[in-house]
């Protein structure tokens, strides 16, 4: 008997299990383009998807366990309008519906589209699970949405601060993005989520676990993997990848490439389309080239950048403001890259682009021509318009003049000689006894004043952002041509600034900066006065620097004393995204920043190196240059931007991610000066 019970028992188990095995797994079943972001991951992470072009054909189809998504092909143009018959079809099947950007449901009110502006996707609920926590902040792209009143929000549009997470909380203005109806079988998304791939929404990872929760809701039993995919825009090798030997060639080559393939240099065509539209607005945009665009030789400038914000095709604006920092740094790049790679055409570009800045434009003429006014000698801050024009900054002379030291040591030219000259004059008596000189002094107080009073005066301002490299450009001047006045005001200064390290520091964006800012002058004064103090004042802030650096080689960016900060992280809902702004909400935040911070420090760890011979610095270099290559921007979708270096990574994700609060460069900018040529 107890045998016939236990093969009795051994049939059923086998006939149950065949059962288990022999049920059909749930479909996935789709309503939309066969080019659907969505539908291609799915696909490529191997599940099981049957796509229809009518969402009538796709709920006829559908079994009683199925998911069934309709997703909005016709975004942002067109809302999708589902017939009633499709839907009482479903609910009569028992079928959970998951759809995006509707013009109507019964039993909620949906109202027209409208757009979001520095609005960000945030985390509403629970819905998640704790892979994906309420207030987490994502990237979308989307920023069209139809509005929707009631339901249960799990992802909301709003305006809030924070590196990743909404650090004030939810404000009470807040739109719904993704929402349960209250009749809970339809999931709602009012923009087009699934255009995750195109549109570049971010980071990777959170938008990974909105999808497999959405996929989990409409389909309970189907079994969701972690979904991967190559972003368009990406890091150019993995964090622990092998490098092939010759990766800092390949760099160089991408980077100077980069300038070309992104069509930023005017061409003779362009000239007069920038000028037009600088002349309305001192901040103007062009659309993204078309890749058949040509680019320039440096006739004619260089634009300023690709901005930050990323349209639903995943491309990025251009601003068109002709700067004499990006002028100068980016002939400096080229002539550079021209010796480095035997390209005289290279050189060239070079040329053109110091004498189009110094000889064509006006950055040089009017008052900084006149002998007997105080701006003589000086470099305009930008052209094309008076509130560049009328400028002048003491950071951006410096680099003007450090692109065309190097640009005419690289190409043996002396005509540039006369305006460094001028240049190094005009700074060096619109600085104060004390050795500090005001940031920005522009016409009309140089009118006014004349340079007699900024000489004689006695300004104070520990701020090595704005201070520190004409420090150094005045080092260099002295090394040349032994002025004591040089050495003597730039000396005062920087003891006086390494007295108040580091909590008397302003700091701009972050203490990182300005640690990394004052590494080159104190690497040319221990050349050109080699004493243990020079040398102690260096490794002082090289240790505070290299502090921040990670096993990766990234330095992480750190917030100043609170209180000391000009553009500190926006310390409201309300102000993010209205001033310049820190890439970081708070200390600790894994992000490295290349425009203000490791773009210096590595110039400065070099010129560290090189002055003192000890490896230590040299050691830093070697794993910041590593990490510089490695997070060089890829892109075969967007060759626009193949080659360049974004500000924001975030070195733990190992995607380009940070609080994208700055109003004028944020975390995706690309920027042709202050970035780009320090690193290349």
């Amino acid at each position: 008997m107890n045998r016939r019970i236990g093969s009795l028992l051994s049939l059923l188990t086998i006939w149950f299990s065949a059962q288990i095995i022999a049920a059909p797994k749930p479909d996935l079943l789709m309503s939309c383009a066969s080019d659907n972001d969505l539908c291609l991951v799915l696909r490529e992470n191997g599940l099981s998807v049957r796509r229809f072009d009518d969402p009538a054909d796709m709920v006829a189809a559908a079994a009683p366990d199925s998911g069934v998504l309709i997703l909005a092909d016709g975004y942002p143009d067109e809302t999708i309008r589902i017939e009633p018959s499709v839907l009482r079809a479903a609910a009569a099947k028992g079928l959970r519906i998951y759809v995006e950007y509707p013009a109507a449901l019964p039993g909620i009110e949906v109202k027209p589209p409208r757009s979001a502006g520095v609005e960000r996707v945030v985390v509403a609920s629970d819905f998640f699970g704790p892979d994906l926590e309420p207030l987490r902040i994502l990237a979308v792209s989307a920023k069209q949405f139809v509005g929707v009143e009631g339901g249960t929000a799990h992802l909301v549009m709003t305006r809030v601060a924070g590196f990743d997470t909404a650090v004030y909380g939810l404000p009470e203005q807040t739109s719904p993005i993704l929402l349960e109806h209250p009749n809970g079988s339809i999931l709602i998304a009012t923009t087009k989520l699934s255009h995750f791939v195109t549109g570049r929404y971010a980071p990777a990872d959170a938008i990974a676990v909105v999808w497999q929760r959405i996929l989990r809701w409409v389909a309970p039993e189907l079994q969701v993997p972690p979904l991967r995919w190559t972003n368009t825009v990406r890091a150019s090798y993995g964090r622990d990848e092998e490098l092939p030997d010759n990766y800092q060639d390949i760099a160089i080559r991408r980077g100077i490439g980069w300038y070309e393939k992104s069509k930023m240099l005017v061409t003779k065509g362009m000239d007069p389309k920038v000028r037009q539209a600088m002349a309305a607005n001192a901040g103007a945009e062009f659309a993204p080239p078309a890749p058949e665009d040509p680019s320039g030789d440096g006739t004619y400038g260089i634009m300023q950048c690709y901005m930050s914000g990323i349209g639903l095709d995943g491309k990025q604006k251009r601003n068109v403001v002709r700067r004499g920092d990006n002028q100068c740094e980016t002939a400096m790049t080229y002539a550079l890259a021209g010796r480095y790679l035997a390209s005289e055409g290279y050189v060239k570009v070079g040329e053109n682009l110091l004498d189009y800045y110094l000889f064509d434009s006006d950055a040089r003429k009017g008052p900084r021509a006149d002998p007997d006014h105080g701006a003589y000698g000086l470099i305009a801050w930008g052209v094309d318009h008076e509130a560049w024009l009328k400028a002048n900054y003491g950071d951006d002379n410096a680099r003007q003049m450090m692109g065309i030291m190097a640009g005419a040591a690289a190409s043996g030219e002396r005509r540039w000689d006369e305006a460094l000259a001028l240049c190094m004059l005009a700074n060096i008596r619109t600085t104060a006894r004390t050795g500090f000189r005001p940031d920005r002094i522009d016409i009309g107080p140089l009118t006014q004043n004349g340079w007699l009073h900024y000489f004689n005066g006695n300004t104070v301002r520990i701020a090595p952002h704005f201070e520190a490299y004409l420090w150094a450009c005045f080092l260099w001047a002295y090394e040349h041509t032994g002025d004591e006045l040089l050495y003597e005001r730039t000396l005062r200064a920087i003891r006086r600034t390494m007295q108040n390290y580091p909590d008397g520091w302003q700091w701009t964006n972050g203490i990182a900066q300005e640690k990394a800012r004052m590494l080159l002058p104190l690497a040319w004064l221990v050349r050109v006065k080699d004493t243990d103090e020079h040398r102690q004042w260096l490794r002082t802030v090289a240790e505070g620097l290299i502090g921040l650096q990670q096993d990766c080689g990234a330095i992480r960016e750190e917030l100043g004393k609170p209180g000391m900060g000009i553009f500190p992280p926006p310390p409201s809902n309300e102000a993010y995204g209205g001033n310049e702004a820190s890439l970081i909400q708070r200390n600790g935040d894994p992000v490295s920043d290349l425009l203000y911070t490791t773009n210096f420090a590595f110039l400065g760890l070099h010129e560290a190196s090189a002055a003192t011979g000890d490896p230590y610095y040299k050691d830093a270099e070697d794993r910041l240059a590593e990490f510089l290559c490695r997070i060089q921007v890829r892109s075969e979708v967007h060759p626009e931007l193949d080659g360049a270096w974004f500000r924001g990574f975030d070195y733990e994700r190992w995607e380009h991610w940070a609080s994208d609060a700055d109003a004028g460069w944020g975390a995706w900018c690309a920027i042709t000066g202050w970035t780009h040529p320090w690193i290349t």
